[in-house]
């Protein structure tokens, strides 16, 4: 079941963002995104919230300064998903400009799972490091940090994903998440935090007298890889974030982006001095991920810290190849699903699991979001691990929060589950494969618990009508000039509209021309073959088509019903 709303908004707040001289239109769209002041849309690297409001990163500061003029040695140790990867590039590039002897790690996650665990801290000591630094992991990982001090390892964690009860016995800990940090943007991807710590580190060296603000490495030739990394991994886009996107992207446009990034675009087939938030999240971000997935996400970190152009090249054509073999692999994998869902009954099931003993664990979390978007349940998807154990990674829906309810699974049967982490939206656990049934039983009593009707269905959240004398390429344009995502949606309107003509593109894709008014307007539904009445109701988005040198508006439908 799928509902269309129009989001609320203030006229009043419209009123004075307007004045404040926000377009008309966009001013009551971001007054229904819960702007009241026309300074939150600045995207100035000034209005960057203070790195002394995150906690501890004064104190990261003086013990990597103090380390850096001992001459200690550092390995990075990162996640291997696209934050994971920026985040390992932001830390090395950003280390060795202010003056460190730092290398990095970056697990096979097929081989030694996630986070800093005992065995990858055996292999960090392999590089003989004094320090290890997580970046976007660590903030769950107590026995690998007990590892490490073993070792004689100091550890320096930076995270962003809720710690548990515990905290680990790390040197130092930064993550906006953690208790008693005041830092307002909770939403800081894994690469945020770790450009945080940079910027903290080289006021402390600055405070040293080691450079002054006109010799200062200049860390903002990072932001590229910042953008990436928060847009990749879906974190809110609230204002912070907004001005870390809108200054990775003015430098990508401008051409001042790192070898690996310009390379990623030219084999996504996307041009840097239009980039936005869609070539991030789903050409750039796939193409690394793939790495992660499917191989090993050494390679797309290598992809980000060379400097050598043709080298970056050279990996990015093979993060293309990965990426189309995890396509599919994605591909099967649905289609396996699907049958394994044949009888399921959205009305009848309040969450989603299933299992299959050949699925490849790098794509489960894929899976789970496709199923998630196709039936509007909490869907976690497992594949095999090593010697019985099956590995499991879900997507929830808004209103069901995933960490909490594996947490509460956990705390009524204490054995059931062997470990987990995530967010409200996303997250992971391994299980014995012998318990899937009574996992699957446990997870749908308590989807049944906390989900509720409204919960239940699909809503499509819509900024209602659009003004006729908007449906050209310059409000287009305008839209693009803002930062849209995760906890900031882009623009969708509503309307009704008569179906003068439609056809199946591909047998996949409905192809529509749609009037109202006595104009007519090109509409595309992706993904969609079912044709409509001849009224309907649309929730579309803008967009522009370009076809043999013209560019012309087209309606990208979201959703559609009889009017």
């Amino acid at each position: 079941m799928t509902r269309i709303v129009t989001r609320p908004y203030s006229f009043r707040t419209s009123e004075m963002l307007r004045q404040g001289g926000a377009h008309p239109v966009l001013a009551r769209l971001f007054a229904a995104r819960g702007i009241t002041d026309i300074k939150e849309l600045s995207t100035e690297l000034n209005g960057l919230l203070a790195p002394a409001l995150l906690l501890h990163s004064d104190k990261a500061a003086v013990f990597l300064a103090d380390a850096i003029a001992a001459k200690k040695r550092m390995v990075v140790v990162a996640d291997y998903d696209c934050d994971g990867a920026t985040a390992c590039a932001v830390a090395v590039r950003g280390l060795r400009m202010l003056g460190a002897e730092v290398d990095y790690l970056v697990p096979n996650r097929f081989e030694y799972g996630y986070g800093l665990t005992p065995a990858i801290v055996a292999l960090a000591a392999e590089k003989s490091p004094d320090i290890i630094i997580t970046v976007d992991n660590g903030i769950a990982s107590i026995d690998g940090v007990q590892e490490a001090k073993k070792r004689g390892i100091e550890v320096v964690v930076t995270d962003h994903h809720l710690p548990a009860d515990t905290l680990p016995e790390a040197a130092v800990i930064v993550n906006p998440n953690q208790p008693g940090c005041p830092f307002p943007s909770k939403g800081l991807a894994g690469v945020g935090v770790i450009f945080y710590v940079l910027l903290a580190l080289r006021a402390e060296m600055r405070k040293r007298g080691l450079f002054d603000a006109a010799t200062q490495p200049r860390l903002d030739r990072l932001l590229d890889l910042v953008a990436l990394g928060t847009v990749a991994d879906v974190v809110k886009l609230d204002a912070n974030n907004r001005i870390l996107v809108a200054q990775g992207l003015k430098r990508m446009r401008a051409g001042g982006m790192q070898p690996g990034i310009a390379a990623l675009f030219r084999i996504a087939s996307r041009e840097p001095a239009k980039a936005s938030p869609f070539d991030l999240g789903f050409a750039l971000g796939p193409r690394l991920n793939a790495a992660g997935r499917m191989a090993d996400m050494t390679l797309g970190v290598e992809c980000l810290i060379t400097d050598d152009e043709g080298l970056a090249w050279s990996i990015a054509r093979q993060l293309g190849e990965i990426n189309l073999e995890r396509r599919e692999k994605e591909a099967e994998m649905h289609e396996n699903a699907l049958e394994l869902l044949a009888d399921f009954d959205p009305h009848e099931n309040a969450t989603i699991s299933v299992f299959a003993a050949d699925w490849h664990q790098g794509v489960i979390g894929i899976i789970s979001s496709r199923l998630k978007d196709r039936y509007f349940r909490p869907a976690i998807t497992f594949s095999p691990d090593k010697d019985g154990w099956i590995k499991g990674s879900g997507r929830s829906v808004p209103g069901f929060h995933l960490r909490d309810a594996l947490d509460l699974i956990s705390k009524r049967d204490p054995g059931l589950i062997e470990r987990f982490g995530g967010h409200a939206m996303a997250a992971g656990l391994t299980i014995r494969a012998d318990a899937f049934d009574q996992f699957a039983a446990a997870f749908e009593e308590v989807g049944r618990s906390w989900l509720g009707q409204g919960e239940s269905e699909r809503v499509v959240e819509t900024d209602g009508a659009l003004e006729d004398a908007c449906f050209t390429i310059s409000f287009i344009d305008l839209i693009d000039s803002h930062v849209w995502g995760q906890g900031f949606a882009a623009p969708v309107f509503c309307d009704e509209f008569k179906v003068v003509n439609q056809r199946i593109l591909k047998d996949k894709h409905l192809k529509l021309a749609l009037e109202k008014d006595n104009r007519r307007y090109e509409a595309i539904w992706f993904g969609h073959a079912e044709t409509l009445p001849a009224n309907a109701k649309v929730a579309f988005r803008l967009g522009a088509n370009e076809y043999n040198g013209t560019t012309r508006v087209q309606l990208l439908v979201e959703h559609a019903e009889a009017a």
